[in-house]
């Protein structure tokens, strides 16, 4: 594929900056991609690795001169790292996100965004359990959706070249209102992510079960949960903080049907349990024909599947 951008700049070395680094170099879509991480032990790892063209000491210097900068740290910094960067991007450079929320972002960023600076708020529908920049790979994109959510007023340009750039590293692309964005995300990844930690917590307060038997008797469902509940807790924390109002609409949604589910089980309702079930594992049979899940640990893509 062609080049995009003569220049990229992530901000953040985690998983989706480090796949972003690989997908970019497999498709041929930047001439050059710099990369800064707060933590230098990360930025050490990153240039051991050889991930990123150029590893800097500092975001503004890895910002500089860049066609498109990336934020990849988590919602709650990415208004001080716009504060930084700010003044040394470069007039028609487009700024863009990897944030799992799009208002807060949005509120968070925009007020920093230079005249003549394009902003672009996206998210990437895609990820494991793991973090760092040794847990990237190429192929975690392909065949996923990423999500942008431009903001009223932004030209069509710096939209369709940022189109391009995630389908040229595998995605499926698709744009959507941030509110919108914030709710379908409340139900498909903030409210899950909240109920495994919760499961895992529970398993881990039940005194009459030792360490030793969750671990070696994890069934199935369990595993899921921990998996799930493995993920970056400065992230998620972030996450819940940012998109409260849509967080807590779908939990209390789920409160009502756990409610029911439990009145089922206690009067013996099998007809209503048998029925639900069926109604749910409907979604599930949806999800694998959408081609958005296997059977394979991590979607079986790359080392992440390791």
């Amino acid at each position: 594929m062609s080049q995009i951008y003569d220049r990229v700049a992530l901000i953040g070395l985690g998983l989706i900056a480090s796949s972003m680094f690989w997908a970019i170099k497999r498709a041929g879509l930047a001439g050059e991609v710099t990369g800064y991480a707060r933590s230098l032990e990360t930025r050490d790892t990153a240039r051991k690795i050889g991930l990123c063209d150029r590893v800097c000491d500092t975001a503004a210097e890895a910002a500089k001169g860049a066609d498109l900068v990336v934020l990849c740290v988590p919602v709650g910094v990415m208004s001080d790292v716009m504060v930084e960067i700010a003044p040394v991007l470069k007039p028609g450079a487009t700024v863009s996100d990897v944030g799992s929320v799009k208002r807060h972002v949005i509120e968070a960023v925009q007020p920093h965004i230079p005249h003549g600076v394009h902003f672009v708020p996206a998210h990437p529908l895609a990820g494991t359990e793991h973090s760092g920049p040794e847990s990237g790979f190429a192929e975690l994109f392909d065949n996923r959706w990423t999500i942008l959510v431009p903001i009223e007023g932004t030209p069509s340009e710096p939209v369709a070249r940022l189109r391009a750039l995630w389908e040229g590293m595998g995605a499926n692309v698709e744009e959507m209102e941030a509110d919108h964005h914030d709710l379908v995300l409340a139900v498909t990844s903030h409210a899950p992510h909240l109920i495994a930690y919760t499961m895992v917590g529970v398993a881990d307060d039940l005194r009459r079960v030792t360490d030793s038997e969750v671990i070696k008797y994890s069934a199935a469902g369990f595993r899921d949960f921990t998996r799930i509940a493995a993920s970056d807790p400065t992230m998620w924390r972030d996450v819940f903080l940012t998109n409260k109002d849509a967080t807590l609409e779908i939990l209390g949604r789920f409160t009502e049907e756990l409610f029911a589910l439990q009145r089922a089980i206690r009067t013996g309702d099998g007809d209503h349990l048998f029925d639900y079930f069926t109604r749910t594992r409907a979604i599930r049979r949806g999800i694998i024909e959408a081609g958005q899940d296997t059977d394979a640990p991590n979607f079986g893509r790359g080392k992440g599947a390791q």
